[in-house]
């Protein structure tokens, strides 16, 4: 079974142009997503799906460096974006990350996979249940689903958002939100805003000495810093459509 982890990635970003590039200690946020991703024990192969752009040239320079593979397709239609970069691909089963997550928790995908592939599952997403801290979400999906979304979606937020076809159709697909053990949804660690950097930045330059850190890791700084929370405590994060 060919499960393939395709990264959403492009300069443009409403709130906060050219994240993904931004430089974290070592890497830039694509290139800890990359690899990050690259160590999900389920994951078979690595793809990051973004634009045709001339701007998004620096995009596929920078997985190919990370030793990702790359799709180039709509801007906006990121629905088909990821239905042809799978098919290329040969996916079987896709799971779907975005770029503004560098801290991605690999173990928490893997669990989120292996429990999807447990109970055949269409559908399963750690972000749904709103119990995981924004940042640590996970997507995951058969090709058969994506493709039926593909064929069948008609709404502009869903060609945006690539996902609501489906976990807004129970009658058509059987789906499953992935829920944590407690509810840590008061931790923000996505990267949307500059207070969102802000944040980021300090864990990164606190927890990696070059090597992997994760959620309890993460968790344990936020608790013993409190003040870190505050920082992009006020941040709204968007709805399907905004």
């Amino acid at each position: 079974m060919n499960i393939t982890a395709i990264i959403q990635a492009r300069m443009g970003s409403t709130r906060l142009p050219g994240k993904v590039m931004k430089r974290l200690i070592d890497k830039s946020v694509l290139g800890h997503v990359i690899t990050r991703c690259q160590v999900v024990p389920s994951v078979n192969q690595v793809v990051v799906a973004t634009t045709v752009l001339d701007e998004d040239d620096e995009i596929c320079r920078e997985a190919e460096r990370y030793g990702a593979s790359v799709y180039r397709g709509s801007k906006d239609h990121v629905l088909s974006r990821y239905y042809e970069a799978a098919k290329l691909a040969g996916a079987d089963v896709v799971v779907r990350v975005t770029s503004d997550c560098p801290l991605l928790d690999p173990n928490i995908s893997d669990q989120v996979i292996r429990h999807f592939l447990q109970h055949s599952y269409d559908y399963s997403s750690s972000g749904l249940s709103g119990t995981f801290p924004r940042g640590l979400d996970t997507e995951v999906f058969t090709f058969a689903a994506l493709e039926k979304a593909y064929l069948n979606a008609h709404k502009e937020y869903e060609f945006e958002h690539v996902t609501p076809y489906i976990y807004q159709h129970p009658e058509i697909f059987n789906y499953h939100s992935y829920s944590n053990l407690t509810d840590e949804s008061r931790y923000r660690i996505t990267l949307d805003t500059q207070e969102d950097w802000e944040l980021i930045r300090i864990i990164y330059e606190e927890l990696y000495k070059g090597a992997l850190f994760f959620w309890p890791d993460i968790r344990a700084l936020l608790e013993a810093r409190p003040d870190l929370v505050l920082i992009n405590s006020e941040v709204v994060q968007k709805k399907l459509g905004e």
